[in-house]
């Protein structure tokens, strides 16, 4: 069965994932095509103080993407140590 939603990383998020270690690249990665069935799976939270964004832990990382249900799309916006990540998504906005 195909994936219902596609995932598509920002280069920012692309980065961040390529500086992970092959485990943590592992975990995220499977996270991913999870996400890809079921963008709003039980353990996805809404980001306060930016409407429309969610995050999911997977391990002591956190992933923080949007969902554009129209196109079936995922977009990563940054991804990384839950005490970096929410600093470098303060940048990019």
């Amino acid at each position: 069965m195909a994936p219902a939603y596609t995932v598509e990383l920002t280069g920012a998020a692309a980065r961040q994932l390529r500086k992970l270690d092959r485990t943590a690249q592992h975990r995220t990665i499977t996270t991913l095509e999870v996400l890809q069935e079921n963008p709003r799976p039980p353990a996805v939270k809404a980001l306060v103080g930016h409407p429309g964004y969610l995050r999911i832990r997977t391990g002591h990382l956190r992933i923080v993407y949007t969902v554009d249900d129209a196109r079936l799309l995922i977009l990563v916006l940054a991804l990384g140590d839950r005490k970096d990540v929410y600093r470098s998504l303060e940048r990019s906005t």
